[in-house]
């Protein structure tokens, strides 16, 4: 196949309960089949957040980036990425939790995966060492669900395609997009550099100062999760 196929949830549910702004989310009935999954977000309010020692590299440039991607990339060959996207209820509307860098760029939680690691289990790490506490030893209970998405990159400053690009031999990176089920409770930790915002789903689409570090695909996946 010229790519891998991939699964996407087939109902957006709002779960919530009364909060101090007086809002009340009630329960979205939706007649559906048996094998349609369903994915539950929650409200914000719900979530507690906290800080911890700033990580480096986080407020490299894009320049440097690029230079820094490409020297990896003549040691390792292919760059695979995964990233989690994580998704909570707030005035009634889904929203998704990115992570700001400097202040300007935003980035879905997630990173690179260390050669011979599975998927999975490397979008756990990259989840816990960028949004839990600094505890090599501790289990953070991720619930990673389907692959909504899978782009690859031509050339490190190039746009990613859903496909292996054509006439190219040797992509440069392939990025993978994971659903990340959220409990109705979690506590984020996230390093003093890094900012953790919920975004509406609609600023997201179309909007090149959110996009430009993200799969442009994803506006696909906003598009598909907001016609639900």
């Amino acid at each position: 196949a010229p790519y891998p196929a991939y699964r996407r949830p087939r109902l957006l549910r709002c779960v919530g309960e009364r909060v101090d702004m007086g809002l009340e989310m009630a329960p979205v009935e939706e007649e559906r089949s048996p094998e349609q999954p369903e994915l539950q977000i929650y409200p914000l309010c719900r979530y507690y957040f906290g800080a911890r020692d700033a990580r480096p590299c986080a407020g490299e440039t894009a320049a440097d980036r690029a230079l820094r991607l490409k020297a990896n990339f003549a040691a390792r060959g292919l760059r695979t990425c995964v990233h989690g996207v994580l998704l909570v209820e707030l005035s009634g509307h889904p929203h998704v939790l990115l992570l700001q860098v400097r202040n300007s760029s935003f980035l879905l939680p997630g990173g690179r995966l260390r050669p011979a690691e599975q998927d999975v289990q490397g979008l756990k790490r990259k989840l816990s060492s960028k949004l839990a506490a600094a505890d090599r030893n501790g289990d953070h209970h991720w619930q990673i669900g389907e692959c909504i998405g899978m782009w690859w990159r031509s050339e490190f400053e190039a746009r990613p395609f859903p496909y292996p690009p054509p006439n190219t031999r040797a992509p440069k990176e392939c990025v993978k997009l994971f659903l990340v089920r959220l409990p109705m409770a979690r506590q984020f930790v996230v390093p003093r550099n890094l900012k953790l915002l919920a975004v509406p789903l609609s600023q997201i689409h179309d909007n090149p100062q959110v996009c430009w570090m993200l799969p442009q695909s994803l506006n696909q996946t906003e598009l598909f999760l907001s016609s639900l």
